[in-house]
């Protein structure tokens, strides 16, 4: 067997391979289903549908997709860049923290000032908490992999001394900042359900990085730079600043989404600010193919996994951690599959075999 470049993949290849992972997902972890005792077909029923079977557990579905979306379009913007950046769950704590010290400091401001001092200041911590990894690459040639990843547990230790120390509730002396002010809130779209404006915000950056992305001319550079960098630079391209603009514009997104984390929905710090959305928004880049739309696709469909394996987990009994078992196993099985976009798999031997049997058949020996 050989892997060969494919000229021009076909416009159905995608859709099939998708289709093709969804199916290899569903039998490899059918097994472990079983194991756990219960029915495979009764577990995606959970996993998939009846998240969506209903206005409250289908707007609980968006409000988990929240942090993704923002994460997700944060890696992907960096990696269409050529800049891997694995940190930003390093940059969404960051962004989460910085919110809450302004939102606890000044928790007196009136919304038209607190929203956006609230939002920016979560953008700037995220693109702060980039800037060395950034500045390393771009100058010194320091592989971004190693460092936005050590900067990962860093940032978590700084979440967990400040909650012990200066952000401590005064009141209650638990590990978690006070409530922000109320001019900080993000409030529900609608009454009675969890689902806050910072959806809307997260689709409405979707919406402006994807027509920057393929409307643009800072679009098509930033593919240039990550496709072919000695290419880009010898057609004039800064590969440098480009580079550092498209990982400080991540990090600013993961902040972002930090921020949104904080003053949409737990309306204080607290040590489980994130639950690895950062480490899972480059699972929503990857299965995206580093597609905006595909993007919210795949946060809305990593979403419903998670809330379904929390009724899975009520009903069935199934441990909560079977959904990341699935997530898991989808995405390997749509990065393996995915090869197939940019190569073909051939059988020489049996192309020869097949070359040599009018020759053999002819022969009157």
């Amino acid at each position: 067997m050989r892997l060969l470049l494919r000229g021009h993949a076909p416009r159905w290849l995608t859709p099939a391979l998708v289709v093709a992972a969804a199916l290899g997902t569903f039998i490899l972890t059918a097994g472990p289903i079983r194991l756990a005792g219960a029915n495979p077909g009764s577990a995606y029923d959970f996993y998939l549908l009846r998240p969506l079977s209903s206005t409250y557990t289908f707007l609980e579905v968006l409000l988990a997709a929240t942090p993704l979306l923002f994460t997700g379009l944060a890696v992907l913007l960096a990696f269409r860049a050529g800049f891997y950046n694995i940190g930003a769950e390093g940059q969404f704590i960051a962004g989460a923290i910085a919110a809450a010290v302004v939102a606890t400091g000044l928790p007196d401001l009136p919304p038209p000032l607190a929203l956006p001092l609230g939002l920016g200041v979560g953008v700037v911590a995220g693109s702060l908490w980039g800037l060395v990894p950034a500045l390393l690459r771009v100058r010194l040639g320091v592989d971004e992999v190693v460092t936005t990843l050590l900067l990962n547990p860093v940032a978590l230790l700084l979440l967990q001394g400040l909650l012990n120390g200066p952000l401590r509730n005064p009141t209650t002396q638990f590990p978690e900042s006070a409530r922000i002010g109320s001019g900080y809130e993000l409030a529900p779209i609608l009454t009675g359900h969890r689902l806050h404006w910072g959806f809307v915000l997260a689709v409405l950056v979707a919406l402006a990085l994807w027509l920057v992305l393929s409307r643009t001319g800072i679009g098509l550079t930033l593919r240039a730079a990550g496709l072919n960098p000695r290419a880009a630079q010898f057609s004039g391209i800064s590969v440098g600043r480009t580079l550092l603009g498209a990982a400080l514009s991540s990090a600013g997104l993961a902040g972002l989404g930090g921020a949104v984390q904080v003053m949409g929905l737990q309306r204080r710090l607290t040590g489980e600010v994130s639950t690895g959305f950062g480490y899972t928004g480059i699972v929503v880049a990857t299965l995206a193919a580093l597609s905006v739309p595909a993007a919210i696709a795949v946060a809305t469909l990593l979403a419903d996994i998670v809330v379904g394996a929390e009724m899975a987990n009520r009903v069935l009994q199934l441990p909560p951690q079977m959904g990341r078992v699935v997530t898991a196993t989808l995405l390997l099985s749509a990065v393996s599959l995915m090869l197939l976009r940019r190569y073909r798999v051939t059988f020489p031997a049996l192309r020869r075999r097949r070359a040599r049997a009018p020759s053999s058949a002819g022969d009157p020996s």
